[in-house]
């Protein structure tokens, strides 16, 4: 028996390393692509190879933990593939700052060889998170670890490239795109982040060609652009300016004319009700562009500096250019006036460099045939989007889709499979360089030098990652894969776009459900970030409070439409739980003499009062976990077993049935409540393995159970049984609790100390309730330390007695004169010293300044204090109106 008793606490660092190794060992995280069980997989959301585990991930990986773990002990065949992204500008970002260091750039040692340093760099650095993972406890299949360049996923692309681009849904062109010149590559829709910013709106003064006095003025908050211009539009309903249309107006600085055009896009409201059009330098005006015929003039190159179109200010930065050409027209006249003007202006997503609309020749893939079948996929239920909300933007961004900017003018990445012939000017698509030009026979052709947008091979992951294009036992398997766990960040950059390559080259979706989770935020719900210096390394809360407790907390914090709220106090509080199992499971092993067949059946007639109630709780437990996991209420299920296991099997359970196991006059009772114990604690650390799977798994490996396994993760999830219902004894039960609390509050009220026997008495009008604590009076007296109590109809009300009703039974605990004299002086202590506390807290909260100048968490903290100390006044008041009352 000795080998069961467990350490005096629990050690997480002790348990981690040990049970995942043995995992790992063992084989438990493995799926067998040949078995016929009912398969369940989830592919990871592949974290940047440069990436390191942040909070985010930690929820992320989490949440698939949960289900995974599940799911294997319900008995599937759980495949959860995990990888990495190649990341490409941000990894090639991180190389060249490498080579900074060593004074070199990746033009000095040319594509090859930087390719090289890059590869380099994963072998040796790339992959850390993977590691970090592993110390959360995921449960992936390693050893199908993939990597979105891996040798199969290149294949994939390539196919997937050509295949799209013989059915005329890749093309190139000149186009707009967004430009981002710090990283020198055009970026999707998606990697632009929209930032609010305060800038300032331009009202610039255009001639009328021809007309000595009349001008149109524009309104601009970019007025370098102006010399790009190649017309100036009016909404054809604006009275102020039908008579304009047809004309031209002299563009100021390069003294060209513009047209002066019509157009129903422009706002009458906005600025003057006329809009210079840009072509090249603004998405609006590029459409226009297209519909009138213009021309279409680049004044900004690729570094965001100007160009020869520009003028007197060729070379000169765009902001340099902005300040020198504003100062010009302040004394030209052309400068009307200048306003505030608040904005959303786009940053590269990377390197948060403001981006630059840009004209440029890029490859593209026409979203609008592939985006239809995706949104009929979800609307007929074949794909459900959890929470239900996000639905609606799903639909509304799929239905606006624009066409996707694939290419980027970087190194590192999946290089496009195109061949131009330098002789003829063919271009040929193909995985392979052709050896010759199929047109002119010229045996000198160069391949494309833009690699792919990295969210291209990523839209692959859920089939490619399974060995597609190749017929795989592992694509029959496991795809349509079951779930995909998300953020909604990510939910048009990767999920829309998995959706459309599923569709379009497996015939089928890439998963049956879409759980889409909030961001994590910090206490006060800010965004983490570097510059607040909130962030919190999740690393750091395990070393702290061990795996378990961080992976209960952000479960337990998990709720459909809400960002989480993480403070370090929750995830110390559930360290406190874990402690708590720990204890309550020491306890209970130091009174199991022996093995326990849990499979034995028990006599229910010989069960007592606590072991029916607890097989009842424990059976509803099961089915609220079971049914919260089925529609991804984490935080429910963590609700759930939190109550059962804190309030009902430690609180409550565990103090009962003390007498049982304490005694040797009844073997047979003893022996009943072991098995009990057994039972209950095996099917409760199963039930909670999935979310706290270190702790478990250390317990369980010591309870003396026969025939149970090698391991808590390969055993079966708990199920519920209606028979195990027992409505009797949950009444019974709760009319128990519910007196032994209320006469607990007496004591506590009172200042009763702990040393001191009670005297109680109960009566109560109906014989039910009497008989019933009648049979439990034994729990009564040890429970709440009595050494006499009177039950029944005629009992007597003590003359001086602190009194309490439950359910209609009266409870009366006689007490001294002297006593209760001295606890009332103690009350209106203490309500004096509140009401203070009180008196200060509201002279703060009616203080306008403080309102206005104090930050929004500290005026909230000030609420929440001069709320607390109104419950604590009501209270204190409460107790002292019972005193005076027994007084008289």
């Amino acid at each position: 028996m000795a080998s069961r008793i467990l350490d005096k606490s629990y050690d997480p660092h002790r348990v981690e390393e040990r049970w995942y190794s043995f995992w790992v060992g063992q084989g438990f995280f493995r799926a067998d692509e040949y078995s016929e069980r009912k398969a369940y997989c989830i592919v990871i959301p592949p974290p940047n190879v440069t990436g390191v585990l942040h909070i985010g991930h930690a929820l992320n990986n989490t949440l698939q933990d949960i289900l995974v773990r599940w799911k294997r002990m319900e008995g599937y065949n759980v495949l959860w593939l995990p990888g990495t992204d190649h990341a490409g500008i941000a990894t090639q970002n991180v190389v060249e700052r490498q080579l900074a260091e060593e004074g070199l750039s990746r033009h000095a040692l040319g594509r090859e060889k930087f390719i090289e340093r890059v590869w380099r760099w994963k072998e040796q650095s790339g992959g850390t998170i993977i590691n970090q993972l592993k110390k959360l406890g995921a449960s992936c299949d390693w050893s199908r670890e993939r990597f979105t360049m891996d040798e199969g996923l290149s294949e994939a692309v390539k196919e997937v490239f050509i295949r799209l681009y013989r059915e005329g849904l890749i093309y190139r062109s000149n186009y707009i795109i967004n430009w981002c010149p710090r990283c020198q590559t055009a970026l999707a829709d998606l990697e632009v982040e929209h930032q609010e910013i305060v800038g300032k709106l331009y009202y610039l003064r255009y001639p009328v060609a021809g007309e000595n006095a009349e001008a149109l003025v524009v309104a601009t908050t970019r007025p370098e652009t102006m010399l790009g211009d190649t017309a100036v539009a009016v909404n054809p309903q604006d009275e102020r300016y039908r008579k304009w249309i047809g004309k031209k107006v002299l563009l100021p600085v390069v003294r060209r004319e513009i047209p002066i055009i019509a157009d129903p896009y422009v706002d009458i409201e906005f600025g003057t009700g006329a809009l210079k059009i840009t072509p090249a330098h603004d998405f609006n005006d590029f459409e226009i562009s297209l519909k009138h015929g213009l021309a279409q003039i680049q004044v900004i190159d690729e570094t965001g500096h100007m160009n020869e179109h520009a003028g007197p200010y060729n070379g000169l930065d765009r902001f340099e250019c902005r300040r020198e050409i504003v100062g010009r027209f302040e004394e030209d006249g052309t400068l009307v006036k200048t306003e505030d003007y608040r904005h959303m202006v786009g940053h590269c997503y990377r390197c948060k460099t403001i981006v630059e609309p840009h004209l440029s020749l890029q490859w593209f893939v026409r979203t609008k045939p592939l985006a239809e079948p995706a949104i009929q996929a979800v609307r007929e239920g074949r794909t459900r989007i959890v929470p239900e909300l996000w639905e609606k933007t799903y639909y509304e961004w799929m239905e606006n889709i624009r066409d996707w900017c694939i290419s980027r003018q970087i190194w590192w990445g999946h290089r496009i499979p195109a061949w131009y012939c330098d002789a003829c000017g063919e271009m040929v698509v193909e995985k392979e360089a052709p050896p010759r030009c199929p047109k002119c026979g010229s045996e000198t052709l160069r391949q494309e030098t833009d690699v792919l947008d990295t969210w291209f091979s990523s839209a692959l992951w859920p089939f490619s990652t399974l060995g597609w294009p190749r017929e795989t036992p592992e694509l029959r398997r496991f795809y349509p894969t079951s779930v995909l766990v998300t953020g909604f960040d990510i939910l048009f950059f990767w999920v829309a776009r998995m959706m459309m390559m599923g569709l379009k080259f497996m015939g089928d979706v890439p998963f049956r459900d879409v759980y889409i989770h909030g961001l994590v935020r910090d206490e006060r719900g800010e965004k983490y970030s570097k510059t607040r210096g909130n962030v919190v390394d999740p690393l750091d809360l395990i070393e702290r409070y061990g795996a378990d407790a961080l992976r209960f907390t952000l479960a337990a914090l998990t709720m459909p439409g809400s960002d989480l709220k993480l403070s370090e106090a929750r995830t110390e509080g559930y360290r406190h739980f874990a402690n708590k199992i720990w204890n309550a499971s020491r306890f209970a092993l130091m009174n199991l003499d022996e093995a326990v067949d849990v499979e034995e059946t028990i006599d229910p007639g010989t069960l007592s009062l606590p072991d029916r109630w607890i097989r009842g709780r424990l059976n509803r437990t099961i089915l609220e976990v079971r049914q919260a996991l089925e529609v991804y209420r984490f935080d429910e299920a963590c609700h759930s077993l939190y109550q059962f296991i804190w309030h009902e099997f430690c609180d409550w359970y565990l103090e009962l049935i003390k007498p049982y196991l304490y005694q040797d006059e009844d073997p047979l009772r003893k022996r009943i409540a072991q098995k009990m114990l057994a039972r209950v604690l095996d099917q409760t650390l199963r039930l909670l393995h999935p979310f706290m799977p270190f702790i478990t798994e250390e317990i369980w490996q010591q309870l003396p159970l026969k025939g149970k396994g090698s391991s808590i993760m390969v055993s079966s999830f708990p199920r519920a049984y209606e028979a195990l219902e027992d409505p009797q004894a949950e009444e019974e039960m709760g009319l128990l609790i519910e007196t032994i609390v209320a006469l607990r509050t007496i004591r506590s009220e009172m200042n009763v100390p702990p040393s001191q026997s009670l005297a109680i008495s109960i009566r109560a009008q109906d014989d039910e309730p009497l008989e019933r604590l009648e049979r439990n009076r034994l729990f009564i007296e040890r429970m709440v330390k009595a050494d006499r109590v009177e039950i029944g109809k005629d009992t007597e009300k003590p003359p001086l007695s602190a009194f309490a009703v439950v359910r209609g039974v009266e409870l009366f605990v006689p007490m001294d004169r002297p006593r209760m004299e001295e606890e009332l002086k103690r009350l209106q202590k203490e309500i004096v010293k509140i009401e203070k506390e009180m008196a200060f807290v509201s002279r703060k909260l009616s203080n306008e300044q403080f309102i206005a100048k104090a930050p929004a968490h500290v005026v909230e903290e000030e609420r929440e204090k001069a709320a607390q100390y109104e419950a604590i006044r009501a209270k204190l008041e409460e107790s002292s109106r019972k005193i005076r009352e027994v007084l008289g």
